[in-house]
């Protein structure tokens, strides 16, 4: 007897020419919201539209919203401040091992932009629930969000100069990144959401090099 698995896509997709623009007009306060969410929409009705013609079981939206697979938060999230690399270079602790890193990555460091916290967090707005209730409304399949993991939030998000002024240590911090996740979680869970995906990326450097205190950007 054949086994049929459930299909989906890992949730990200590449951005059109128009939604780049979008992304870079929004992000430099050239493109009001309203504008913006007009130019996504139709990203993501093209998304849907292309997953349900290819016959997937799980669809996503394409995260066309997001700069970033976990710096969107900021946009969304009090208590923290978008910085690229380059602006945390004085910043990190370990400045030897964070220029080695910036030095083995193949895009400037201007062009990547961290989630930094600089106070105590707290969710101004939901992360993904508007997202997930408007693509739902495009479909009747099982709809999938993805959110950044609380790890690779924990470990991208300290930086000691700025966070270790309002959390004690990483543990602390750890704590509101969780309550934030699971209460996001939760007001997924009641909206029906079938699927949350909990992106961990750096867990593989974990398992692979046994390395936990090296910072790493995603």
């Amino acid at each position: 007897m054949a086994t049929t698995f459930q299909t989906t896509q890992v949730g990200s997709w590449p951005r059109s020419k128009t939604m780049l623009r979008a992304l870079r007009d929004r992000r430099t306060g050239n493109m009001t919201r309203k504008a913006f969410d007009a130019v996504a929409d139709e990203e993501v009705r093209r998304t849907v539209r292309i997953q349900e013609e290819a016959g997937l079981d799980v669809l996503v939206d394409g995260e066309h919203r997001r700069d970033n697979f976990y710096s969107f938060i900021t946009e969304k999230v009090e208590g923290t401040r978008l910085m690229s690399l380059a602006e945390m270079l004085d910043e990190v602790e370990d400045k030897s091992g964070f220029e080695e890193m910036l030095t083995t990555l193949d895009v400037p460091a201007s062009s990547i932009r961290n989630p930094t916290c600089v106070g105590r967090i707290a969710r101004r707005e939901p992360l993904a629930l508007n997202d997930f209730r408007f693509v739902k409304s495009l479909t009747d399949k099982p709809v999938k969000m993805t959110l950044p993991g609380p790890y690779l939030l924990n470990r991208s998000m300290w930086v000691g100069a700025y966070t270790g002024k309002v959390y004690q240590n990483q543990r602390e911090l750890g704590d509101d990144i969780v309550r934030l996740l699971r209460a996001e979680l939760m007001d997924l869970a009641e909206a029906g959401c079938e699927f949350v995906q909990f992106d961990e990326p750096v867990l593989t450097e974990i398992v692979m090099s046994q390395e936990c205190g090296r910072r790493t950007f995603m």
